[in-house]
């Protein structure tokens, strides 16, 4: 991916908005979930469908240890106090994970009942979390085969996949177009540390080519690209993000530089512009949010976008960067 113009921008006319995503909800390991935090995550919430983001992402491995499903929970019962016609106006969405118990056109019956039940009956789409082409390629087309069955049954409104490459997303879409079914979206990791997606050979035009909506999820890196290059010195964050941190942010400061020379034009936090950097590529941003703050940033991230010589600025300097995010391992080609 060496060459910026393999980068294409979304025509403007469809230029995505902002969905929310919940790994946080519930994850001790990464971003130390803690159940005292579960009232600013339900006002985080209520700021956010407030503020017109419709678009809420979880998965039912989100959430460790004895917080398993803990995501998808809480999502359940904050869209149920909702009134009826506000809560009409969200599409929830989850995965489930290909688990090698999983197993058959059956083996997310089970799974697919539990999210359900979690999620107070609110599911909209419903999306295999990763591919299993790397280690299991048997398990996936069954697994595939059953998800569809959800949709043809009318028993969820539309199925997507996650962290897969041009060529499986292909074949997917094959398989579920010999059904007379449309596969909904694509989620793959995206930002402009992991720019990879946009290649000339890379997902992104498959997406466009078929139809399929492309989901960016880590729009912000973890954080990385939420501070400025004088945060450099900034406290790291606790855990395996604080590792990332010290190894990738000094590497990253061009970037960083780049990024808030644009948010000054703009008057906008760093963020704000990462976020439409995703936006400017046709992808939806899953921006992940824990406070009210943090939903207030992502919608005013909406209400503008980037100059087409402000896009091309980041691209070029996201292609030059030293340091990239780990790639997925579960990502397929």
């Amino acid at each position: 991916m060496a060459d910026p113009a393999a980068i294409l921008p979304a025509p403007e006319s469809s230029v995505p908005g902002v969905g929310v995503g919940t790994w946080a909800w519930g994850n001790q390991f990464l971003w130390g979930y803690d159940p005292a935090q579960d009232e600013t995550l339900a006002a985080c919430f209520r700021c956010a469908v407030e503020l017109g983001l419709t678009f809420f992402d979880t998965a039912d491995s989100y959430g460790t240890g004895r917080y398993g499903g803990r995501s998808e929970s809480l999502l359940g019962d904050f869209v149920e106090a909702l009134p009826p016609a506000r809560r009409q106006r969200l599409t929830v969405a989850t995965k489930l994970a290909p688990f090698p118990w999983r197993l058959g056109r059956r083996g997310f019956e089970a799974a697919f009942e539990a999210s359900r039940r979690r999620l107070r009956g609110h599911l909209d789409r419903v999306q295999l979390h990763w591919s299993t082409a790397r280690y299991a390629p048997w398990q996936e087309g069954a697994l595939l085969e059953g998800l569809a069955d959800l949709v043809a049954e009318g028993r969820v409104g539309s199925l997507g996949v996650s962290n897969l490459g041009p060529r499986r997303l292909r074949r997917v879409h094959e398989q579920l177009a010999q059904r007379g079914l449309r596969l909904a979206s694509l989620q793959v990791q995206l930002s402009l540390l992991a720019p990879e997606a946009l290649a000339d050979q890379g997902v992104a035009p498959v997406c466009r080519e078929l139809g399929i909506e492309l989901l960016a999820y880590s729009p912000l890196a973890l954080g990385l690209l939420a501070q400025s290059p004088g945060e450099a010195r900034a406290a790291l964050p606790p855990g395996p993000r604080g590792l990332l941190f010290r190894r990738l942010r000094p590497r990253i400061q061009p970037l960083l530089q780049t990024m808030e020379r644009i948010a000054r034009v703009h008057d906008a936090p760093m963020a704000a512009v990462a976020i439409n950097w995703c936006r400017a590529h046709g992808a939806l941003p899953l921006v992940g949010m824990r406070r009210p703050d943090q939903a207030e940033a992502a919608a005013a991230a909406a209400t503008w976008c980037l100059e087409e010589e402000e896009r091309r600025d980041l691209d070029r300097v996201a292609l030059r960067c030293e340091a990239r995010m780990p790639a997925n391992p579960f990502q397929s080609g």
